[in-house]
């Protein structure tokens, strides 16, 4: 049974609505007319008027209701779920960013954990029949064995960011236990896409080269990312949400799925592909690894393949250029003037 398409109207709320990964995901869904209630902060971690943006787009279509909310406060969040009695809850909504966590470790505290408990009670107390919510790559730190699989060890974060992740798995697998709440927890790697987050590497990226400033390279370039298209997440998303897990033989209805491109991309190369997509070379400044960083990500994605029939695969030259094709229109980049022509 798929919750999407079996239930008559089913009542779903997406957290960080107004973020990157919440708005490409309530825009798939009430493009398959469903009523979503989005959740949002409207964090000014980056800049506001992205996130101001993307609200405006999705409260301009039918089926969608926002609550601009802090979920750490307790009584307002039960009262969402008290009123909203919803059947899916899609929990996006965190603190983001690695190096962020590094020098602002306090953000990280109401938003990724006493967040995500307020979440699971409003699960718990309201019959919230499946939990889809946000993991992430850090979580495996440092590991060497690649490609990273679920069932490896990740008890060794190398991030304040990437510790909160690793802390809410847990708290969603003992509230599976106790009080039979069927949670998925999907480790994300490395997405972009079009109206991306202006920390991640994409955007940065971008936005120097249009502006003939210097990039800098991490760890002198010798980093591979597995990176997802985000149209290829919201695909996955989609699919692990209609079909929650059951539980069975004494363990838990909770599962983690890797959700990635399940190939690894130097970060020469990517950058080669944002010189291709934007018609001018990078300027790049060759720097040392950042505190929290690792040097590779690869996504095992087996288990969403063989369970869900999801693959991610679009190609990355493909899903850079309509980044930037969104970027020079979104921010009004004029054309790159031509070549001079030779004597």
């Amino acid at each position: 049974m798929n919750l999407l398409t079996s239930l008559p109207r089913p009542r779903i709320l997406v957290t960080g609505a107004a973020g990157f990964i919440g708005f490409h995901l309530s825009q798939r869904l009430l493009d398959l007319g469903l009523a979503v209630d989005g959740v949002d902060n409207m964090s000014p971690y980056y800049e506001p008027s992205l996130k101001e943006a993307r609200l405006k787009l999705l409260q301009a279509r039918p089926g969608f209701v926002f609550h601009r909310l802090e979920l750490a406060e307790r009584e307002a969040t039960a009262k969402l779920f008290e009123q909203g009695r919803y059947d899916i809850a899609l929990h996006l909504a965190a603190q983001a960013g690695v190096r962020y966590s590094v020098e602002q470790p306090m953000a990280y505290l109401d938003s990724n954990l006493a967040g995500m408990l307020t979440v699971l009670e409003g699960c718990r107390r309201h019959g919230v029949k499946h939990l889809v919510y946000a993991s992430s790559s850090s979580i495996y730190g440092a590991a060497r064995q690649m490609p990273l699989r679920e069932d490896m060890v990740t008890d060794a974060p190398i991030s304040l960011y990437a510790a909160s992740k690793k802390a809410n798995e847990l708290m969603a697998h003992s509230y599976s236990h106790l009080y039979g709440i069927p949670a998925s927890a999907l480790r994300f790697f490395t997405v972009y896409g079009p109206w991306g987050r202006p920390d991640m590497a994409i955007f940065k990226f971008v936005r120097a080269i249009f502006e003939g400033r210097p990039i800098d390279v991490y760890n002198h370039g010798q980093m591979r990312r597995d990176f997802t298209f985000v149209d290829d997440v919201v695909d996955a998303v989609l699919a692990v949400a209609g079909v929650p897990p059951v539980a069975q033989d004494g363990q838990a209805a909770h599962r983690v799925l890797n959700v990635g491109h399940n190939g690894p991309v130097p970060l020469m190369d990517f950058i080669a592909c944002l010189e291709q997509a934007t018609g001018r070379e990078a300027v790049k400044h060759f720097m040392p690894m950042q505190q929290g960083d690792v040097p590779d990500t690869w996504a095992d994605t087996s288990a969403l393949e063989r369970g869900f029939g999801v693959r991610a695969d679009t190609d990355l030259q493909v899903g850079v250029q309509r980044f930037v094709d969104w970027y020079r229109t979104y921010y009004e980049v004029p054309p790159a003037p031509p070549a001079a022509s030779p004597p």
